[in-house]
């Protein structure tokens, strides 16, 4: 069996004429131009004629120099010669004059021709008219500069976002916002109050993320909070990546218009703050009297079940004596039951969207008279932003009065010197965490548990400031199916912890 053996055949290389060489440099649609060591033309192709306005004849033997406009900066030949002398290639841009006085910026390229020696014999220089993409690039400059000029000369702030979030365009007004929020993207904590799931959202549909004038409350540690009305639409903003040449499609972006209301909010807040305080007085002293009724009834059964044994005792020994004592008995149950029925009953509220901060802050500016009077500084940790939750807002504000009147009873006490008065608000998972943290003498942890068990008091001991209304808090926590919870503080203090879902659904 015989086996073929292939042989390779290798490429020869075809030599071109010189002639092929010549056509090819004076028909390219480049200026090109041929110099010897001193600059002076020997060779312009057509191209080179055509952009100059010069000849053939006019131009050869001519020194490059004789198109200059003398207007480069001298900076700029002295680059180039550092680098041909050197015989590197070098680029550069320079203002040339035609034959006609014109002038045009050249986009110009020159590499050294080196010989065997070694020496620099000749240079190839080719250059083109970019006049007019010049004169493009600076329009699209100017009008870049233009928008970006009225833009941070907005009164309102400008952000816009890729689909990965990212701040890619904003206005001075904008970069306040990072300076007075001190968070490091407005943007992102505005977002967060209003979508809280925005991230997954921007990125496949930014169109479940348009809204109009919606407003975003932005709490603070210190100062007061920031109101802001948000407005979005979508942007196509193109690639410019090479790929994206022949691509027609871009990527949304998420343009964010926001408005300072803060002053707009403060005067409503105000009138609405004294309505509050009226509202919450009102309801104070109606508690007060449907505790001091609840509370004398529970005390007024206490005998009469004692009543119910005896005559069950005594109907063996004496029916009649037990008759009247029952009839008796169930004359004071019917009285009883009168006065139970006017007992006045806590206001049917409708549940709504709350911002859990709101509550709080009206609270501690409903309580600040109280806390002012004794002695007691504040220190008011707010979430930038929390998602609303759906409550009753009287019952949640009932609430955490309670919690800060108990911590201000606990504090206010002859001869305690450490007065301090902590809440937070924090955003974990899907709960919302609520702190109010006093530095008084704490409560032992076994009345924690009892504390919030009906008219539980413990005055008489170190707990004082632990009264009838936490089984109030309890209830109300309970109808918005949350949590509440007695700890001690860092201070040594109570810590009164509140949990609430995001979900939750109130009774």
């Amino acid at each position: 069996m015989s086996s073929v053996t292939h042989i390779t055949t290798p490429i020869i290389e075809k030599k071109l004429p010189p002639e092929a060489f010549r056509h090819a440099v004076d028909q390219a649609d480049l200026a090109i131009s041929i110099t010897d060591a001193k600059a002076n033309i020997l060779f312009a192709n057509d191209a080179f004629t055509r952009v100059t306005g010069y000849s053939k004849n006019e131009i050869l033997g001519k020194n490059e120099s004789s198109l200059s406009n003398h207007t480069t900066p001298p900076e700029i030949y002295q680059s180039m010669w550092t680098e041909l002398s050197a015989q590197k290639p070098w680029s550069g841009k320079v203002l040339n004059r035609r034959k006609d006085g014109t002038l045009y910026l050249a986009e110009l390229e020159i590499s050294p021709v080196v010989d065997a020696s070694g020496e620099t014999t000749h240079f190839v220089g080719m250059h083109r008219d970019i006049t007019d993409l010049h004169r493009l690039e600076r329009l699209v400059r100017n009008q870049k500069h233009l928008i970006e000029s009225v833009v941070d000369a907005a009164p309102i702030a400008f952000a816009l976002l890729d689909p990965n979030g990212r701040i890619i365009l904003d206005n001075q007004e904008y970069k306040k916002l990072v300076s007075d929020l001190r968070v490091k993207e407005p943007a992102h904590s505005m977002l967060d109050g209003i979508f809280p799931t925005w991230r997954e959202s921007l990125a496949s549909q930014p169109q479940q993320l348009l809204m109009n004038n919606r407003e975003v409350r932005i709490d603070r540690a210190a100062g007061r909070a920031r109101w802001l009305s948000v407005t979005s639409s979508i942007i196509d903003m193109h690639s410019d990546c090479a790929d994206s040449y022949f691509c027609a499609d871009g990527q949304p972006g998420l343009l964010l218009v926001i408005a300072d209301i803060t002053n707009l909010r403060d005067e409503q807040e105000r009138s609405r703050a004294s309505a509050l305080q009226a509202v919450l007085a009102k309801e104070e002293r109606t508690a007060a009297i449907r505790e001091g009724l609840s509370a004398a009834i529970f005390r007024l059964e206490e005998p009469m079940n004692v009543m119910a044994s005896a005559i069950s005792v005594l109907q063996r020994r004496d029916p009649a004596s037990a008759a009247m004592l029952q009839s008796a008995l169930a004359g004071s149950r019917e009285h009883l039951e009168a006065l139970r029925q006017v007992i006045p009953q806590s206001p049917q509220e409708i549940v709504v969207s709350v911002n859990m901060n709101e509550i709080l802050r009206d609270v501690l500016e409903i309580s600040t008279p109280r806390l002012l009077a004794a002695g007691i500084t504040v220190d008011w940790q707010p979430a930038a932003t929390l998602p609303p939750i759906i409550g009753r807002p009287l019952q949640l504000r009932m609430l955490f009065k309670v919690l800060v009147d108990n911590a201000i009873e606990a504090m206010n006490i002859k001869g305690w010197k450490r007065r301090e008065l902590t809440m937070t608000s924090t955003l974990k998972g899907e709960c919302i965490v609520i702190s109010v943290l006093d530095s008084g003498p704490g409560i032992p942890e076994e009345w924690r548990h009892k504390a919030f068990e009906p008219f539980f008091t413990a005055k008489s001991g170190t707990g004082r400031h632990i009264g009838t209304g936490l089984s109030r808090a309890q209830q109300v926590v309970a109808d918005h199916g949350g949590i509440i919870d007695l700890d001690e503080s860092p201070s040594g203090g109570c810590a009164a912890i509140v949990e609430f879902r995001i979900d939750g659904d109130p009774i």
